[in-house]
């Protein structure tokens, strides 16, 4: 018997999703790009990208002409189906149109973040045996050495200078001469290379694509450190991406999704941006304006610009807005919705924005690079209403709420490991068997790993990451509650808690702040200001106030980096 209000079945253990189904495609041979390409719904005319830093534009019509005449050059470049093929680039519109024209001549995307070390990207190039890599002529030095190269921007003069190549390259005018450079990749480690621009050279084929390829074929590899700490190679299908797609966005809203145009502050190297930026907002006919990188003052010029609608965003760029007196400076009006992700948003916060922005929805959203990225949300101005919650389960998805310790399935408002089973759950680790067997278990449940609790309508609150609370004589803290609490004191502009070893209890809450620059806010303060509102065994026991928290390109907190600068305290 499930209860209608919680979706809770007590025979089972399982809650299911209170929405109503998404009709997902039984084709077997259809592809991501084609779903979203060859659509009938397909409005040529309208903009699917642009760029905010140069006004750039792209129709969905020249989007369709070059993801397939640039699949159709990859394929004469040597890229074969199933071929790994790595990204190493900042968000671009060439980015975007290479990633479905990867998947389109049927090889696999494997995004990595700019901001990794040569190192880190060779052993994500070596673990994901890539074949090709795409980036940008100041990445360059970066790359792992032995691939075939394609360039997502012609090198000029400006890259010569950065990349310290004058010597070696005499430029005539803006033309450099193309012997001359290949000579100077392969002294870089690039046995051969082609530009964006020359593979759009190649016509459009008779059909969309002359690869057959497969909705159960891998579409992505994306690196996460999933639930157990060590990165590994999550295996995305074409029908996982199509399933997100359908899941998430059968639910109209007041604003049709032609008329949307959205902000892109997510790195499409994150399953968050590839699935919805790169892949699920074009199935549905938007604009996505697209930003390399996150500037607050950037980002709110583009949204004044462009008249951006909606700004999906994680919860250091919500605070922002909310706290920050930068936003004051410019016209936002055309603002209707700022959702969130990748971490839950207090209460206060939430009623600090509200303030701010009276007309603007702030919907919540949660999942994880193996659920291809959402698995809860909320979808209407009603549903976020519930403060601090990530809303209700996705359309076609159960979870269950499991005890750590006896492994029993949990009933509403009882906290314990979240577990989800659906068609945007991976296909598995690449190349590992055992990691995967450690996640997924033979009944189809991915452990996320994640600590949280299903209220008595249905609703899923995520309290934190299980191997992230801080254990303080024996008590579990969750760092997520008490930087709610700390983002409550008015003088507060952003926060973060990670454990502090102390020889008595083991953990000790540590808290990184930065505060108003026009307050005199000290360590005394904010620790009583947390000690009023939780149990004793929670309070911060420790302060450092820093100029800024360190957060990684998609805007979450990089605790690791904190840990390190508590530890150097000691």
């Amino acid at each position: 018997m499930i209860d209608s209000s919680s979706g809770f079945c007590s025979a089972t253990g399982i809650y299911t999703g209170k929405r109503e189904p998404a009709h997902l495609p039984s084709d077997p041979f259809l592809t991501l790009p084609t779903f979203i390409l060859d659509r009938p719904t397909l409005d040529h005319s309208a903009i699917a990208f642009i760029d905010s830093s140069t006004g750039a534009y792209l129709t969905y019509g020249q989007l369709k002409t070059q993801v397939f005449s640039l699949a159709a050059g990859l394929s004469s470049f040597g890229i074969q189906p199933g071929d790994v093929v790595l990204f190493l680039s900042p968000n671009s519109i060439p980015f975007a149109v290479s990633m479905l024209a990867i998947m389109a001549c049927g090889a696999v995307v494997t995004p990595t973040n700019p901001l990794n070390t040569p190192s880190e990207i060779a052993k994500q190039a070596s673990d994901s045996r890539a074949k090709f890599v795409v980036s940008i002529p100041h990445l360059l030095h970066k790359l792992p050495k032995g691939l075939p190269l394609l360039l997502l921007k012609d090198i000029d003069i400006n890259d010569i200078e950065n990349l310290n190549l004058r010597s070696e390259i005499t430029p005539t005018g803006k033309h450099i001469n193309a012997h001359a450079l290949a000579q100077v990749l392969a002294r870089l480690g690039v046995p051969r290379f082609a530009t964006f621009s020359q593979l759009l050279q190649h016509r459009v084929p008779s059909t969309s694509s002359d690869y057959r390829g497969s909705q159960d074929h891998t579409a992505a590899l994306l690196y996460s450190s999933g639930t157990t700490g060590k990165s590994k190679g999550v295996i995305l299908t074409h029908r996982n991406f199509i399933a997100q797609i359908l899941i998430l966005m059968q639910v109209e809203g007041h604003i049709p999704w032609t008329s949307r145009v959205y902000m892109c502050l997510i790195p499409m190297f994150h399953v968050y941006g590839m699935a919805f930026f790169a892949c699920g907002l074009l199935a549905k006919g938007s604009t996505v304006v697209l930003q390399s990188k996150f500037d607050l003052s950037e980002t709110l010029s583009a949204i004044e610009r462009f008249k951006v609608t909606h700004l999906p965003a994680v919860p250091p760029v919500i605070i922002a807005l909310a706290k920050s007196p930068v936003v004051q400076k410019f016209d936002l009006s055309s603002l209707r919705n700022v959702g969130s992700g990748a971490g839950p948003l207090g209460k206060d916060v939430m009623e600090e924005f509200a303030k701010r922005f009276p007309n603007v929805e702030v919907p919540q959203g949660y999942g994880m690079t193996e659920t291809t990225a959402v698995g809860a949300h909320t979808a209407t101005p009603e549903e976020s209403k519930h403060h601090g919650s990530a809303g209700l389960i996705a359309a076609n998805t159960e979870f269950k709420i499991v005890d750590a310790d006896s492994g029993c399935a949990l009933p509403p408002n009882q906290r314990g490991e979240i577990w989800i089973r659906g068609p945007t759950v991976m296909k598995g680790y690449f190349a590992n068997p055992g990691e995967t067997a450690a996640v997924i278990d033979r009944e189809g449940w991915l452990h996320t790993g994640d600590l949280g609790f299903i209220d008595e309508e249905g609703f899923v609150f995520i309290v934190d990451r299980l191997k992230e609370l801080i254990k303080y004589k024996g008590f579990q803290v969750a760092p997520a509650e008490l930087e709610a609490v700390l983002l409550s004191h008015p003088m507060i502009l952003e926060a973060a808690v990670v454990p502090f070893p102390d020889e008595e209890a083991g953990q000790i809450p540590m808290a990184f702040v930065v505060r108003n620059m026009e307050t005199t806010l000290s360590e005394e303060d904010v620790i009583k200001h947390v000690a009023d509102q939780v149990a004793p065994y929670k309070k911060i026991r420790k302060v450092a106030f820093v100029p800024s928290i360190p957060k990684s390109t998609s805007g979450k907190i990089l605790r690791k980096d904190l840990v390190t600068m508590a530890m150097s305290r000691l």
